[in-house]
C-alpha cells in the first residue's frame, strides 16, 4: 500500500503562495459556519517522526479563531489513566458541538507505537481496531466530522531530516534516542501502519495519506481535504455554505503558473 504512494509530489513556491491565502480564508469561513451550525469536527494527525505533523498543525491553526478549536498533543497515558478503559481519556478530549478538536497523534498510538514497541499485549492492540471503529462510528453518528491524516515520508527522507535537525542547536531537542530506534524499525512500522489503514478506513472516518516529502504540497493537501470535508458536512445537513471570495487577478496568475508547469512536464 505505502510503496505505491508517490512521494515525489511537490508544489512550486509561486503556486503555493497563490493558493494558501484563499485556503486559509476559506477554512476560517467554514470554521465560523460550523460554529454557527453546531457541527463539531475531529481532525487527527498521524505520521512518521519528522514528517511535519507539528508544522502542519501550526500552519493550520494560525488563522483559525482560537475560541473555536482545541489542540491536543497526545502523549503516553498517565498512571491514573491506565486504570480506566483505554479510550476513556480520548472521550474526555472530544470538542463541544461547533468546535474543532485537533490532535497531534491520537488513539491510533495503540495500534502503532504500542504495538511495535510491545507496550501493549497483542490481544489488546488487536481488539483496539474494533474499539476505534466503534468509537469513530459513535461520534460520527452524533454529528462529528472525522478527518484523519497520515503523513508519509520515506526512510531515507526521515534520516535526512533527523540529521538536519540534530545539526541545529535550537531544533536538536526534537530528535531523541527513541526516534532513531523507531527509524531502525521502519519496516516493522510499515506493516503496522498498513494494517491500521486497512482496518480503520471507513465511510465515516476515511484516511487521507499525505505525500509529505514536499512541505508545500503537504500543507495544501491538508487544507483542501479539511475544506472539502467540512463543506460536505454542511451540505449534507442542508445548510448554506459561506460565500467564496474570488480574486480574478490572483486566479489568472495561478492559471498561468499551472499552464507553464504542464508545458515543462
Amino acid at each position: 500500500m505505502l510503496e505505491k504512494v508517490d512521494l515525489t509530489k511537490k508544489l512550486r513556491k509561486r503556486e503555493y503562495k497563490a493558493r494558501m491565502p484563499r485556503l486559509r480564508d476559506r477554512l476560517y469561513d467554514l470554521q465560523k459556519a460550523c460554529w454557527d451550525a453546531d457541527v463539531p469536527s475531529v481532525i487527527l494527525f498521524e505520521g512518521w517522526d519528522a514528517a511535519g505533523k507539528g508544522t502542519s498543525i501550526n500552519r493550520l491553526t494560525q488563522r483559525l479563531d482560537p475560541r473555536g478549536f482545541k489542540l491536543y498533543a497526545i502523549q503516553a497515558p498517565r498512571t491514573y489513566e491506565t486504570h480506566m478503559p483505554w479510550l476513556w481519556r480520548f472521550w474526555l478530549k472530544l470538542p463541544n458541538y461547533g468546535e474543532m478538536g485537533i490532535y497531534d497523534r491520537s488513539w491510533y498510538g495503540r495500534v502503532l507505537v504500542e504495538r511495535v514497541e510491545s507496550f501493549t499485549a497483542e490481544e489488546k492492540w488487536r481488539k483496539a481496531y474494533r474499539d476505534i471503529v466503534n468509537f469513530e462510528r459513535t461520534i460520527a453518528d452524533d454529528g462529528y466530522v472525522v478527518i484523519k491524516f497520515f503523513l508519509h515520508i520515506s526512510k531515507e527522507e526521515q534520516q535526512r531530516r533527523f540529521k538536519k535537525l540534530e545539526k541545529d542547536p535550537l531544533e536538536s531537542w526534537h530528535v531523541q534516542p527513541e526516534d532513531w530506534e523507531h527509524h531502525r524499525k521502519y519496516d516493522e512500522y510499515v506493516l503496522a501502519i498498513e494494517e491500521m489503514l486497512e482496518r480503520t478506513d471507513t465511510e465515516w472516518g476515511p484516511w487521507t495519506i499525505v505525500e509529505a516529502t514536499d512541505r508545500r504540497w503537504t500543507r495544501v493537501k491538508i487544507f483542501e481535504t479539511i475544506i472539502r470535508r467540512l463543506e460536505e458536512a454542511l451540505e449534507g445537513r442542508g445548510l448554506p455554505l459561506p460565500a467564496e471570495w474570488h480574486d480574478e487577478e490572483l486566479e489568472g496568475e495561478l492559471q498561468t503558473e499551472m499552464d507553464a508547469q504542464r508545458e515543462e512536464g
